[in-house]
């Protein structure tokens, strides 16, 4: 059976907390004011070698409040759990705004957002917190043994597990709670003997429970025991020739390039240049919405927070917003932006589309990336379609390392495997790969996705952003795809690392 609201957190005083901050909100003059009451228990373990080098779990515990006042933001937070605490960190936020009010250039105005009321939980079967630690420790040993072979100097496994309570409540009358699970297990094999070498699973963190670890949704030990073969082709492999390559790009790659070259490239606030003085900016400027050619025909990018075991899936975000679906490329051009409320109302471009997060109560609610992917094509266009139509090209599988300028425009990619392709057929590995574009000109030369059968759900847990810096996570979904006469670079070369 499903599982549901975590009753430790319902057991809170949560409408008693939610109420006195907003009634003193409401009496010191706040035309906007919202609660977040959160609980995030964070847990993980490391192993190397079978033998276990750290386990941690770390509850955060906390209530924020937000408020507009005489046009401005104002913020506090803390984490005294009581009626008294609550309305005085309004008191607080209301100062806070009084403060910054002179340094606000034009007044804070929210897109309007219908009242909601209700619960969400993500999808998940099995709570991994319910899990003994011996046991979740076992299966990392179980998975480790796997990967113990000939060829295989060490093998380190790992386990991250997130479980995210909240309660939203604002002025307005809406009042929400929720609660997010998600998990990522990995494997990494490494061989030192003949310099360095590194192989490992191709899985995604997900919005899952206990299940995904066991291998619901990833066949997480067929992929665990073929590591080792894989990394000794990788240690034999010929290096790659540089020049310009057909590739065929899996969604286990292909997954960091959208995140990196799209989903951070199409958040507003970048391309306003709110994050300038950490992040950087964006390419994709307002003034070309609608116009740029982002990518060919086939490329449309969605964001959304709705998709079944997405990461950054909710019911409703840190704004009250409710989760939906939007276009941000279509049919190769740029169409949409990610959006909070105020950027919303700035920008004339009506309501929000739900994408403000803060990682804790303790943070404020930034501009975030919903879960950002990659359509697939609506016929059955294989793998093996896709490869067949290149005759001299490379295959690429999992992510790896990325370097990317500050504008998300001139970006290189490695992976943890790169094949040859030669006449329509994948051969052997090569080695020493990595692929480098501009991200009008990578987007432009996709010549065909894959239907829905190559389609996967992948993504990150710790997307970074903000001062101070938050952590956010996030899903990009993505079929394979086929690109034309891309540059590719030998890493040995010296030449590569410009």
């Amino acid at each position: 059976m499903p599982a549901g609201l975590d009753a430790r957190f319902i057991a809170l005083p949560l409408d008693a907390l939610a109420d006195a901050a907003l009634s003193r909100a409401r009496a010191l003059g706040a035309t906007h004011a919202d609660v977040r009451v959160e609980r995030v228990r964070t847990a993980a373990h490391r192993l190397r070698d079978e033998a276990l080098e750290s386990s941690t779990d770390v509850t955060d515990l906390g209530i924020g409040v937000r408020v507009v006042h005489d046009g401005a933001w104002g913020f506090a937070a803390g984490i005294t759990l009581t009626s008294d605490a609550a309305a005085a960190l309004a008191d607080q936020a209301v100062a806070a705004a009084r403060i910054s009010r002179p340094l606000t250039s034009v007044p804070v105005e929210l897109a309007p957002e219908p009242v909601h009321v209700g619960e969400w939980v993500s999808t998940f079967q099995m709570d991994p917190f319910d899990i003994e630690a011996a046991e979740r420790i076992a299966r990392l040993v179980e998975l480790s043994r796997l990967a113990s072979r000939p060829g295989v100097d060490h093998v380190t496994a790992r386990l991250d597990m997130v479980d995210e309570h909240k309660l939203y409540a604002d002025l307005s009358g809406t009042r929400t709670v929720q609660r997010r699970v998600r998990v990522l297990p990995q494997v990494e094999v490494m061989a030192t003997r003949d310099g360095y070498h590194s192989m490992r699973t191709t899985n995604p963190p997900a919005g899952r429970g206990w299940e995904y670890v066991l291998g619901d949704g990833w066949d997480l030990d067929a992929e665990v025991a073929q590591l080792p073969d894989w990394l000794a082709e990788q240690r034999a492999a010929p290096s790659v020739r540089p020049g310009r390559y057909d590739l065929v790009v899996e969604p286990t790659n292909l997954w960091l390039t959208i995140h990196e070259s799209v989903a951070h490239a199409t958040e507003l606030d970048r391309a306003l240049g709110y994050e300038a003085a950490y992040a950087g900016t964006s390419f994709a400027r307002p003034d070309t919405l609608g116009s740029l050619q982002y990518g060919s025909q086939v490329m449309t990018v969605t964001g959304d927070r709705v998709v079944e075991n997405g990461l950054a899936s909710c019911g409703w975000d840190d704004e009250g917003v409710e989760a939906q679906t939007f276009d941000i490329i279509r049919d190769g051009t740029h169409v949409g932006y990610q959006l909070n409320r105020q950027m919303a109302y700035e920008q004339g471009r009506g309501r929000s589309n739900g994408c403000a997060f803060a990682d804790s109560s303790g943070h404020i609610p930034l501009q975030r990336m919903p879960n950002v992917s990659l359509r697939p094509a609506s016929a059955d266009v294989t793998v093996d379609d896709l490869v067949g139509r290149v005759e001299h090209g490379l295959y690429v599988v999992g992510d790896k390392s990325w370097s990317i300028d500050m504008q998300r425009y001139n970006f290189q990619f490695t992976a943890q495997r790169f094949y040859a392709i030669e006449n329509g057929r994948i051969a052997g590995q090569v080695a020493d790969v990595a692929y480098q574009a501009t991200t009008t000109d990578f987007w432009r030369s996709m010549e065909a996705v894959g239907g829905p059968g190559t389609y996967r759900l992948m993504g990150a847990l710790d997307c970074g952003k903000g001062q101070p810096g938050q952590s956010a996570p996030v899903s990009h979904g993505a079929p394979a795809a086929l690109f034309r006469s891309v540059n590719v670079l030998n890493t040995e070369d010296e030449g590569a690392h410009a």
